[in-house]
């Protein structure tokens, strides 16, 4: 028995299916998880000394890559500091006039720890704000575990093909309106419908948790438009776009202001940080200013706090997203060659530093579209690549990417890993 396996037999005693976030579980690929004991740059070390190139990045957060030596840095010296102190800190304010100076749409900004956390929070202060209780949200997009968001919901909930998750009430899925993303007519005429009753639209400007599907040209100015016309609030959910397809994030990439924005991964740098703002005159509305109420004993923590900062910094540099996107376009340029030259249906497509593979004819830009993707193919691909040494996320239903440490070594290895595996399929 592997150590992988001995560990997966392991965990299975105290954890529930041997795993704390579900698609680790490989249950939608089949097999064994790797259990990763170190990362360096592009590059991950399971439990059994294997090296794999790394696709996944703790999900998005490691965009510089694994263990950068300034981001470790950081985190050292703060952490000599103290861990944390459950008060106010100066570097928590860094990191706030950070993500104010880098997105003009955000006014305010409350810190939190995790993307769900963002979520919820920003769901129940344009509930406030509003006096409203209906919420909109897309298929396929995921948006966290909240109650009120797990209804069609991406991510895992699509890899276990459970759309919706037992222990909500209906009560509460019945405030949450689902539509089909890239559907505008959808949304005006639910708007025309139901308005007078509904507090915010929440989408991801680019959807990363049904993989990697864009916005159509006029979709997000016209989600925009709608919620100007009947007095909702507009949010942008960049957990996960956020500094990762562009400096100024989707936001600034595709020129639309949401009223509030949620932020994770990369402002965290690979540390549990995430975000909420926007509109000073919504933002006002949290306590203790206003009526709406959120805590957290750890938001701010001067050390996750720490890593973030030294992560933002390094992603200002001149050039970085563009030399990101050049490398993660030479991988799908790759990877499409790849499967042409052994004569299977496929296609990918990038931005920024995300990226999606779809075993389809065309690049989907709706759910239905996705689900018609040839599923057990990409398990068959996943696991010929993983037994090359190359990790992708284990599920056809998430964005896969690419850190400003994957030179040309890697791609380049990575398309060749690829070329024996279309052959197999």
């Amino acid at each position: 028995m592997s150590r992988n396996e001995e560990l997966f037999a392991r965990a299975q005693r105290v954890i529930p299916a041997g795993v704390n976030s579900p698609v680790r579980a490989f249950r939608s690929v089949g097999g064994t998880p790797r259990f990763f004991t170190r990362g360096e740059g592009a590059w991950l070390w399971d439990a059994d000394g294997r090296r794999y190139i790394d696709y996944v990045g703790s999900w998005g957060p490691a965009i510089l890559g694994h263990a950068h030596p300034t981001v470790v840095e950081a985190v050292r010296a703060t952490a000599l500091q103290g861990l944390s102190f459950g008060a106010p800190t100066e570097i928590e304010i860094e990191l706030a006039e950070t993500l104010i100076r880098r997105l003009p749409s955000l006014d305010l900004v409350r810190l939190v720890s995790s993307g769900t956390e963002a979520t919820m929070s920003a769901l129940r202060l344009a509930r406030g704000h509003t006096g409203r209780s209906k919420i909109v949200k897309f298929e396929g997009c995921y948006h966290g575990h909240g109650d009120s968001l797990l209804v069609k919901a991406g991510s895992g909930a699509l890899t276990f093909g459970q759309p919706s998750s037992a222990g909500v009430p209906p009560a509460i899925a019945n405030e949450t309106i689902v539509l089909p993303y890239n559907d505008l007519a959808a949304v005006e005429r639910t708007f025309e419908a139901e308005g007078d009753a509904i507090a915010c639209v929440i989408v991801e400007p680019v959807a990363g948790n049904m993989n990697l599907v864009m916005p159509k040209p006029g979709f997000l100015d016209g989600l925009r438009a709608v919620c100007d016309r009947h007095g909702a609030v507009l949010i942008f959910d960049e957990v996960m776009t956020g500094f990762r397809v562009d400096a100024n994030s989707a936001q600034g990439l595709f020129g639309i202001t949401p009223d509030l924005t949620t932020l994770g991964k990369v402002i965290g740098g690979g540390m549990p940080v995430a975000a909420f703002g926007g509109k000073r005159a919504i933002m006002e509305k949290i306590a203790p200013l206003g009526p709406v109420y959120q805590a957290g004993t750890l938001s701010g923590n001067p050390v996750a706090v720490a890593a973030g900062l030294a992560t933002l910094a390094a992603t200002g540099v001149p050039g970085f997203y563009d030399r990101l996107a050049k490398s993660t376009r030479a991988l799908t340029d790759g990877l499409v060659a790849a499967a042409k030259r052994a004569g299977i249906p496929f296609c990918a497509q990038s931005l920024g530093g995300m990226f999606g593979l779809y075993f389809a004819a065309a690049v989907p830009d709706t759910y239905d579209a996705v689900m018609a993707c040839d599923r057990e193919r990409f398990n068959r691909f996943f696991h010929a690549m993983l037994d090359a040494g190359i990790y992708l996320a284990p599920s056809a239903y998430e964005a896969g990417f690419v850190s400003a440490a994957h030179g040309e070594a890697e791609i380049a290895a990575t398309v060749a890993a690829a070329d024996a595996a279309f052959s197999t399929l």
